[in-house]
């Protein structure tokens, strides 16, 4: 796959890494988010645990497709912020995502776990695109 030029202005400044593609972490990937995605959808489970595997299948989809144009983030939150560029995701999605990191970064570091459902609904949808457009972007290779 061919470098996407803000991808590859992103790599010279060192906010992200060139690292080639392998199929099988991809591959993986993709079906520990799809799992984590099915789980999340579980009403049974609670709120905070839905939150937790729906964020954790997203993050998973989006380092999946940054690892698929042959990219590595070093820090956590760039993945979500690289997803116009590599699966065309819209402005509102990856900031929903972004704000899902700083909700899960204070459940994770501060103890604050009040789950708002309508966005543990949008990170869910949101899941569910990225997989669908990963999928995609994965069977044209």
């Amino acid at each position: 796959m061919m470098p996407i030029e803000q991808l590859e202005a992103l790599a010279e400044t060192g906010i992200l890494k060139r690292e080639p593609p392998v199929r099988e972490e991809i591959d993986g990937l993709i079906r520990s988010a799809s799992v984590r995605l099915l789980d999340a959808q579980k009403t049974t489970n609670s709120p905070e645990s839905r939150f937790d595997l729906a964020y954790n299948a997203a993050h998973a989809l989006a380092l999946a497709a940054l690892r698929s144009h042959g990219y590595r983030a070093e820090k956590r939150y760039i993945v979500f912020q690289a997803l116009p560029h590599t699966l065309g995701v819209a402005t509102a999605t990856w900031r929903l995502l972004d704000r899902c990191h700083r909700e899960r970064n204070a459940a994770e570091y501060e103890g604050v776990s009040d789950v708002d459902e309508k966005l543990l609904t949008g990170l869910i949808d949101a899941g569910r695109e990225l997989l669908d457009r990963l999928r995609r972007l994965t069977e044209s290779e």
